[in-house]
């Protein structure tokens, strides 16, 4: 569920946007100004959240970009698997499965405790507490 737009030129780095489809984060930007009569263009260069692929377009820059709406929680690791982990919420107390970069399922052990985000219902263990 997409929260609000922002124009192109609004996105600083550190910004969620969606491109094409898929939940990103900003990671450099580039405003290039055109001439008299012409639009400026906006260059940006984005990691994708979930999966880590890189994306890098061109859009004018009075076009609006989506914000997809990110949730931050805790979490307590109960077993670790192939490339996801089962863990407890620690508001709700809800058991949940829920995918994980290899780089921190090596770090993790049981009884750890990890965020994880909600990003447009997709779960993303983030990093260790």
């Amino acid at each position: 569920m997409v929260l609000k737009s922002i124009g192109a030129t609004e996105a600083k780095p550190g910004t969620s946007i969606i491109v094409d489809g898929t939940p990103c984060t900003v990671k450099k930007m580039d405003v290039s100004k055109t001439g008299k009569h012409g639009h400026a263009k906006v260059r940006i260069e984005a990691v994708g959240i979930i999966d880590g692929s890189k994306k890098i377009f061109v859009v004018p820059g009075h076009d609006k970009l989506d914000v997809p709406l990110v949730e931050k929680k805790k979490g307590q690791v109960l077993s670790k698997g192939e490339d996801q982990v089962s863990l407890m919420d620690l508001e709700s107390f809800e058991t949940l499965d829920v995918s994980c970069p290899k780089e921190i399922l090596d770090e993790l052990s049981e009884n750890d405790n990890v965020e994880y985000w909600n990003v447009e219902g997709a779960l993303v263990v983030k990093r260790k507490l």
